[in-house]
């Protein structure tokens, strides 16, 4: 996700902001948070996707056009700022900063699990130390040399991909040895083993699929040409969609959907029962590979929107000063670092059920963020009346997912995580009202608002 933060301003054409987006958002969330969505939805989950799928066009659709009419460094953070006031930025952007900490702490755990693959006897929080502490060295040394790194490991991504929907189409045709009956959904019951609330309850898991377009709406910014993000973001949604669609509809098919573990990838587990000796493990370790580069990214992100925070006075001054010859934000940093050991003593507590926890959480909390974007835009541009019904809509499908969350055991826990660092946040931002009313930074005034152009009813 840093990969856009960090290209020159104007050089992006929108095909190139189109594969950005995908190689960034393709992470653990796909890799291994599908499990989840499939253990809950079964087959089903395929229609959550789709649904995730239509949601997060709606958000990036609005973001965007928000984005070429006012192109703002703050992003989401600026606009819901200039819709609501001081209260709505800071509230924004201190939930993207607590979304960010619980990816991080679900990528790092989805490392672990993947390395459990060969070595189950290992504690998970030894590996999840070893990835926090290669992480925080990789950030600590800088990231010019691992920019280049970054663009190989995007592309072994997409590669392990196309690898399984290969391998995949190979099994489906009967051309290799091994397996066991294929699982075709015949009949509604099949398709909604678990009912209509199981689809329902895994839905928080396929839009975390799609996480990470908010950060598009900063890469836009970089376009040649910014009234063509629109597109870039329409042409991005859709190649994310059809290879989720594609890869878990393979997966689903190969094995039965209540096989699938919450400890493995989907996407292992669908090739194991073949007679591939060495491609699980080839694939496991690409999946490390790719996860710990989305883990570096969100460790970057998480770093550098604290000290914007600290720079815009929406955290202590602290967070935004930078020590030795790298010019590194130390202080910054060892927040960052501090919400790693959390993670990796949630993994010692409870080494059986903190991915599921943690996953939930941060899914939520980008979900959060999401719903901001939408009522942001009813405020700072004109909506055609397709417009309006198609912003009601995400927030109708943004609205199921996060009460879905309450519906299933497994992803309760994660809705009281969320919700309590939205109390938190609430809290302070009721503490510091007072400091702003004091300001006049609490308000909106009407010269911050953009001025964008009306557009005619269609």
């Amino acid at each position: 996700m840093n990969k856009g933060a960090r290209t020159e301003a104007g050089n992006l054409r929108w095909w190139q902001l189109s594969l950005l987006g995908v190689a960034s958002t393709i992470g653990t969330g796909y890799f291994l948070g599908s499990a989840l969505g499939i253990r809950l939805g079964g087959p089903a989950f395929l229609l959550s996707i789709i649904l995730a799928a239509t949601a997060t066009f709606f958000v990036f659709d609005v973001l965007s056009r928000m984005t070429a009419e006012d192109p703002q460094k703050g992003s989401f953070r600026t606009y819901a700022k200039k819709a609501y006031g001081r209260w709505a930025g800071f509230s924004t952007g201190w939930m993207y900063w607590c979304s960010e900490v619980l990816i991080m702490g679900s990528q790092m755990t989805a490392l672990a699990i993947f390395s459990r693959f060969w070595f189950p006897g290992v504690p998970m929080w030894i590996f999840a130390s070893g990835y926090a502490v290669l992480g925080l060295f990789v950030i600590w040394i800088g990231n010019k040399g691992f920019d280049r790194l970054e663009n190989v490991l995007a592309v072994i991504k997409v590669a392990a991909i196309v690898m399984f929907l290969i391998i995949a189409t190979a099994a489906l045709m009967g051309w290799l040895k091994g397996g066991s009956k294929l699982h075709v959904p015949g009949s509604i019951n099949a398709f909604f083993p678990a009912g209509g609330i199981g689809m329902w309850s895994s839905l928080i898991f396929a839009f975390y699929a799609f996480g990470g377009i908010e950060v598009m709406g900063v890469m836009a910014i970089r376009l040649k040409n910014p009234k063509e993000a629109p597109k870039a973001g329409r042409v991005m949604i859709l190649l994310l969609s059809i290879v989720y669609v594609l890869s878990i509809g393979m997966a689903v098919i190969m094995v039965a959907w209540n096989q699938f573990s919450t400890t493995k990838s989907p996407f292992v587990v669908a090739l194991s029962s073949y007679h591939l000796p060495f491609i699980p493990h080839i694939f496991n370790a690409v999946l490390i590979i790719a996860g710990f580069s989305t883990m570096v990214a969100s460790l970057y992100a998480v770093t550098t929107m604290l000290v914007t925070l600290s720079e815009d006075k929406d955290a202590p001054k602290l967070f935004s000063r930078k020590k030795f010859k790298r010019d590194t934000p130390i202080y910054a940093l060892s927040l960052t670092a501090i919400g790693l050991i959390v993670s990796i003593v949630l993994s010692l507590l409870m080494p059986g059920k903190i991915y599921e926890y943690l996953t939930t959480g941060a899914g939520l909390m980008l979900l959060y963020n999401w719903f901001f974007i939408l009522i942001s835009a009813g405020r700072l541009i004109e909506l055609t009346v397709w417009g309006k019904i198609k912003r009601y809509i995400g927030m109708l499908l943004i609205a199921a997912a996060v009460s879905g969350t309450a519906l299933h055991p497994m992803s309760r826990p994660g809705l009281w995580i969320s919700l309590g660092f939205i109390v938190v946040i609430g809290l302070v931002v009721l503490c510091m009202r007072s400091v702003w009313k004091k300001s006049g930074q609490g308000h909106v005034r009407e010269a911050d608002k953009p001025k964008f152009r009306p557009k005619p009813a269609r």
